[in-house]
């Protein structure tokens, strides 16, 4: 029996074909599923996704329906990775153990000759340049915890023994002010019988249509790996490649050209999540005065006189130079957009001004979720919660960089497996 829900009934009473899968998987940290969406993409089974925010588990499980074995949803299993202990009671490790032993066991007598890939994209802010002063004492201990997702989903690995690993985070990762924990993840895998390879790269050499470094490691176990995948004959790393060599650059009027215009506090009647945020009087006047690709010297002498900011001009002085100048700016047309952050509906937190100058407001959360790569009918819930739904789509890992290191990651498999 399937392990966290009753056995699924087949789509249309029929049995899926397994013809064509690739890999089974597991996504950690699914959130709300760009993962997962890539995974299947890349004909991927995903088993289940693991996240402990509830607010994901509709937008998750509604847009990810697999294409394989039973055509149903991955189970979303609302587990903390971390041990229960008196200090902090709230982890579930032990009971994620025993529900991902029962997943895969059951799938595995569905599809035994598939390798098993373990997605491991922890949540990114404990690795940011956001400034403790604006948390809470409760969040920040929540992020120096948090440091140690990547430590606690070894665990996982190390127990069930994954053919293929795939991680991706902030290219800020690396920094050694973090505690080396993007390197002692690595060497643990490698400790574990595993060959690792890890590059920061951008996200519009895959074809995504927006500048995002990321850092990437991937992960094949060692008796596996196809020879021509290791950087050289020591066998000491794999490959890892920094472009999609069928993919290309892909500008923001490409991307989003198709889409009707809408104004600004506007939700679009029948596309979903085609809504943009509301503007002040001000910002409309700022927003009318900005040309698509410039910086925001324009504020200092509109038709309305100046309408820089007060804290800007003496962050400027202070400095003596110009600071924040993508703020209430608009994207280039003919270029990717800049980093989809969780504030990627709000003018006053980057360069986040719709292109076309004739719309006098922001992105809408679809044009974002489209500048993240997720397809136009992947439905973002709820839609009423503009701010809860930004935040998911700036968290989500690009779905067409998961795809693309998924299927790098299943040819890299020498013998035993479907290439």
């Amino acid at each position: 029996m399937p392990p966290a829900k009753e056995k699924k009934k087949m789509k249309n009473g029929k049995k899926a074909d397994t013809d064509c899968l690739r890999f089974l998987a597991v996504d950690f940290f699914c959130g709300a599923g760009g993962t997962t969406r890539g995974l299947i993409d890349a004909g991927g089974y995903v088993m289940a996704g693991i996240d402990k925010d509830t607010k994901c588990r509709d937008t998750f499980t509604q847009n990810n329906p697999n294409r394989f074995i039973d055509l149903s949803q991955p189970d979303y299993l609302e587990y903390d990775v971390f041990p229960k202990s008196e200090e902090y009671p709230e982890g579930r490790q032990e009971e994620l153990f025993a529900a991902l032993e029962s997943s895969i066991s059951y799938y595995k007598s569905k599809a035994a000759t598939v390798p098993l890939l373990f997605a491991i994209c922890a949540p990114c802010q404990p690795f940011t340049k956001l400034s403790k002063k604006e948390l809470s004492d409760e969040r920040k201990a929540g992020r120096e915890r948090d440091r140690g997702l990547l430590t606690e989903a070894s665990k996982f690995v190390e127990r069930f023994k994954p053919e293929l690993v795939l991680s991706e985070n902030v290219a800020g990762i690396k920094d050694l002010r973090y505690g080396g924990v993007w390197d002692t993840f690595k060497t643990t895998l490698e400790d574990l019988g595993y060959l690792t390879g890890t590059k920061v790269v951008c996200a519009s050499r895959f074809g995504i249509p927006q500048y995002r470094k990321r850092a990437v490691l991937i992960a094949v176990r060692k008796e596996l790996v196809r020879s021509d995948r290791l950087v050289d004959e020591t066998a000491s790393a794999l490959l890892v490649p920094e472009s999609d060599p069928d993919a290309t650059l892909v500008s923001v009027a490409q991307a989003l050209a198709h889409l009707p215009t809408i104004k600004a506090g506007e939700l679009h009647a029948e596309i979903p999540n085609h809504r943009a945020r509301s503007l002040s009087d001000l910002n409309l006047q700022r927003l009318g005065a900005a040309q698509p690709g410039e910086s925001n010297i324009y504020m200092e002498d509109t038709e309305f006189g100046d309408l820089s900011l007060e804290c800007h001009r003496k962050v400027n002085r202070k400095h003596n130079t110009r600071c924040f100048t993508d703020v209430y700016t608009r994207m280039h047309p003919d270029r990717p957009s800049p980093t989809i952050t969780t504030k990627c509906h709000s003018i006053s937190n980057g360069r986040f001004g719709h292109y076309d100058t004739k719309q006098l407001r922001g992105i809408s959360l679809r044009e974002a979720a489209i500048l993240q790569s997720f397809p136009d009918d992947y439905v973002f819930y709820p839609r009423e919660r503009v701010d809860a739904v930004a935040k998911m789509i700036g968290n989500a890992v690009p779905p067409r960089l998961a795809s693309f290191y998924a299927e790098y990651l299943v040819n890299s498999l020498d013998v035993g497996f479907p290439s």
